[in-house]
């Protein structure tokens, strides 16, 4: 089989060499016969005895007329030829078709003829001009097809003579036709060589617009560019992302498959198998893609086929029951109502073309009288097949199978008889009368409101060629015109195999698709969709759920891009839309909310006097400086006491003041910080600590000063009086005091919102502007704490009747303790605790300091009275 068919192509390449030579030096076939150069005899009987024979049988015509000017036709009203197994040693059968009859491409074929006998009719176009035809019938076969595009190129004749009378009836002005699109392609190739015209009705390949490779070719049909594109947009408006595809494996589905897939990968969809099959494969094939399509989980299955294979296809899937399928249709199929009988298919969705009425035709359909049957083999073989019985009685025929002239064409139910879907008819007849229109505009002339046409005129199918590119009319209400491709506007009405309530498939038009609108508006839908299974429920076909906002989509590994898992945006992102490819981040001073679809402002945080810790700290920070005016209360009110008098009254009471400016200004880190509360925060709290511990620290110079006085001709007090204890306090504070102003004006602390501590919350801090001038500041304290503390151990065993250097060192070594733990503490405190432990550290020291060094006098002022006498001190001295 193989080897016939390369034998077959390779003579149809040297046909077509010699074709393609013979058009381009500028010759037709007559002039090829007219125009061969003849010697001796030959040439001088060359108008009387020379004539040609073409090689091989002529096919004949199923319909013929003759006519002034001859248009050709050619249908697929057979789906196969009769199978001959070639020895290669005689001259082969002609080719014959065989399997069933298509009623509905006959239907075309006698559209043809009704169209050309309206027009003859006409008195508008084409007056006094008769139009004839050759109908052929292609057994949709390529090489059926490229037989017959020979014999349009020739005459009927078995014998042409040569000479100058030649007859230009021979060659056709154009041929409506083919239905399908692989033996549309063969065709085109040899005719328009010799530039003749071809309009199809039913050709759909986007290929077809190339006219570098076809520029005879037009078509009424709207090419499959526009159809995949329609049929794309159409799957993603009702959203669907994972389908199947099936097609033919031929030039209409492979080309017209393409182009879906482009369009559909442009939209987003994916395509989870795509498989191709055609009616002559084995049936193993024909199972195998059943079963890809019982196996698959794709919901959706968009079929770019013929009418002839989707039938065979789904044949196959009847037999054994398989899950419910949504189907999308091309024009091909899915306005054929020979394939509504599978009810599986019911909900079935696609674009045909639009229906629409011929007045007159369906009249002409059906009157067939019995001798015009008789008259054609192919009318007599539709009577048989439709009414089941036999015209010619014969040995074979029994009485229950002859025709008997009772039969009633008027109440057969056929896809002949059928106008109430005329939708390829119609263009068929348009494509006549687009033909029709180029050869009135190439031999008529207008003169006033009629023309006159001159069938004499010696008419060149080249100029049929030239005049299809203009011609622009309206017939029955419908316009006809081509662009530079040949194509008409692309208009589609969207159709629905609907369930009635009898329980038959019936096909609706639910919306349409015009190409000519604007971008945006071509696709409308004007009434409910049913779908599979009867549902009016949007089936859904997606091989991954659509991911929620807050998440976004991850591809699985070695799967489309329509699969893929959804993941929560990490953290400090979101997405607000469905089914997002990537996460946003939120602004800084945004986070995410718990579904992280949207940011809303991060929670502002700082030690306020709502929380339970300000409250608490505040709480403390009031006892203590309760606690220093009520011990100052005390001391003041016992201020002639011999224990007041011998602890340095004054010293005391100034270290009282500044113990209780020490808790109150830890009161300055509590609230939200400004300006003015960061630069009195940090220098309040240095300069009263200086004040607290210069005062500790003239006390403990007393102490030991006190001691040395007490020697034999120590003279040391007069070199240490009050003066000079009042001297060393405000020299140690001013000191302190300068290192604040410094800090102050190169470089204060300010408020800042920290965002980097924590993601989800800001937190509202000083800043120390100057790192160096706050660790000054501490460092100072730290420098006069703990020259106070060696003084303070150098004076704990001096004899002192209430242990004053005791005392002074205890609680300076409590002060020294909280500081010393207060540098890596603030340091890795986060956020608000960072000012806790501040604050922490300012109320340890101070209660420290002021339950060390005056609680235990005053529990002898207040309990021990007794004990407060000049004789009790004395005698403690003494001893």
């Amino acid at each position: 089989m193989e080897k016939a068919v390369a034998f077959i192509g390779l003579v149809l390449a040297v046909c077509l060499f010699h074709l393609n030579s013979a058009a381009a030096l500028g010759v037709s076939l007559n002039d090829l016969y007219q125009r061969t150069p003849l010697t001796g005899a030959l040439a001088g009987t060359v108008a009387s005895s020379v004539n040609c024979k073409p090689q091989g049988s002529t096919r004949l015509p199923v319909f013929s007329m003759d006519g002034d000017f001859t248009i050709g036709g050619i249908f697929s009203i057979h789906n196969y030829v009769h199978t001959v197994n070639n020895n290669y040693t005689t001259m082969p059968e002609p080719v014959r078709c065989s399997g069933s009859m298509e009623s509905r491409e006959l239907r075309f074929s006698r559209a043809m003829i009704f169209a050309i006998e309206q027009i003859n009719n006409s008195t508008d176009l084409l007056p006094g001009i008769k139009l004839g035809y050759q109908i052929y019938d292609s057994c949709a076969s390529v090489l059926v097809a490229v037989h017959v595009a020979f014999q349009f190129l020739n005459s009927l004749d078995p014998v042409f003579y040569i000479g100058n009378n030649c007859s230009q009836s021979g060659m056709v002005m154009a041929v409506v036709g083919e239905s399908g699109s692989t033996p549309s392609i063969s065709l085109s190739r040899v005719i328009s060589s010799f530039n003749v015209p071809q309009v199809s009705h039913f050709a759909t390949c986007a290929c077809l617009s190339d006219k570098q490779q076809y520029p005879n070719f037009f078509r009424t049909i709207p090419s499959d560019k526009f159809q995949a594109g329609a049929l794309a947009k159409m799957v993603k408006h009702f959203g669907w992302t994972w389908i199947g595809a099936v097609r033919s494996d031929s030039d209409y589905g492979n080309n017209g498959m393409a182009s879906f897939l482009e369009a559909a990968q442009k939209e987003g969809i994916c395509v989870e198998y795509s498989v191709s099959f055609y009616r002559t494969h084995p049936h193993s094939r024909i199972q195998r893609v059943a079963d890809v399509i019982r196996r698959s989980t794709a919901m959706v299955i968009v079929a770019f086929a013929a009418i002839g294979d989707m039938a065979i296809l789904l044949e196959e899937l009847s037999r054994k029951p398989s899950p419910p399928r949504q189907w999308i249709g091309s024009e091909a199929w899915v306005t054929s109502p020979e394939l509504m009988r599978y009810s599986f298919c019911a909900g079935a969705i696609g674009f045909g073309i639009p229906k629409s009425l011929i007045p007159g035709l369906r009249d002409f359909l059906l009157n067939l009288s019995p001798s015009q049957v008789a008259a054609s083999a192919l009318l007599t073989e539709f009577w048989e097949d439709a009414f089941n019985c036999t015209l010619k009685k014969s040995a074979a025929a029994t009485k229950n199978n002859v025709c008997d002239g009772k039969e009633d064409i008027l109440n057969l139910q056929s896809p002949y008889t059928d106008t109430s879907q005329l939708r390829i008819t119609n263009m068929v007849y348009k494509a006549v009368y687009a033909i029709a229109h180029a050869i009135h505009n190439a031999v008529c002339q207008r003169k006033n409101i009629t023309s006159q046409c001159d069938k004499l005129t010696r008419l060149e199918s080249k100029q049929v060629l030239n005049q299809l590119k203009t011609v622009n009319f309206s017939q029955n209400g419908y316009d006809m015109s081509f662009n530079d491709n040949g194509d008409p506007v692309a208009i589609y009405e969207l159709v629905n195999w609907q369930k009635s309530k009898s329980g038959d498939v019936k096909m609706v038009s639910v919306g349409l698709y015009d190409a000519s609108l604007p971008v945006g508006q071509e696709f409308r839908i004007n009434r409910n969709i049913t779908w599979m299974e009867g549902t009016a429920k949007v089936p859904v076909s997606v091989c991954s759920a659509s991911c929620p906002p807050g998440t976004r989509k991850m591809l699985q590994k070695g799967k489309p891009i329509c699969c893929y898992d959804c993941i929560p945006c990490p953290e400090g992102e979101i997405s607000n839309t469905t089914d997002s490819s990537d996460c946003l981040p939120c602004h800084k001073e945004f986070w995410p909310n718990a579904k992280r679809d949207t940011c809303i402002p991060k929670p502002v945080e700082f030690l306020s006097f709502q929380d339970i810790l300000g409250i608490i700290l505040a709480t403390f920070s009031v006892l203590g400086a309760c606690l220093a005016i009520i011990t100052g209360a005390v001391f003041f009110y016992h201020r002639t006491s011999p224990i007041v008098r011998a602890n340095n009254s004054e010293l005391s009471f100034l270290l009282l003041i500044s113990l209780t400016l020490c808790f109150l200004c830890s009161l300055t880190f509590i609230g939200a910080p400004s300006d003015w509360s960061c630069m009195l925060r940090h220098t309040a709290f240095g300069i009263t600590f200086v004040l607290c511990i210069s005062c500790v620290l003239g006390k403990t110079i007393v102490v030991l000063m006190a001691f040395k006085a007490t020697l034999p001709g120590s003279n040391v007090m007069k070199w240490f009086g009050p003066p000079q204890q009042r001297m060393t306090v405000v020299s140690f504070t001013f000191i302190q005091v300068l290192i604040c102003t410094v800090w102050l004006v190169l470089s204060p602390p300010f408020p800042i919102k920290n965002l980097t501590t924590y993601k989800e919350k800001i937190i509202l801090e000083c800043d120390l502007g100057s790192p160096v001038g706050f660790w000054a500041v501490l460092g100072y304290i730290g420098l006069l704490a703990s020259f106070c503390f060696v003084l303070a151990v150098l004076a704990r065993k001096l004899p002192d009747n209430f242990n004053e250097a005791k005392f002074i060192t205890f609680s300076m070594l409590i002060f020294c303790a909280v500081w010393i733990t207060f540098i890596p503490a603030y340091v890795s405190s986060p956020g608000k605790f960072t000012v806790v432990v501040e604050i922490f550290a300012i109320l340890s020291s101070s209660f420290g300091l002021i339950m060390c060094i005056f609680a235990p006098k005053c529990f002898i002022i207040l309990f021990k009275p007794e004990k407060n006498t000049k004789k009790n001190l004395m005698n403690k001295n003494q001893s």
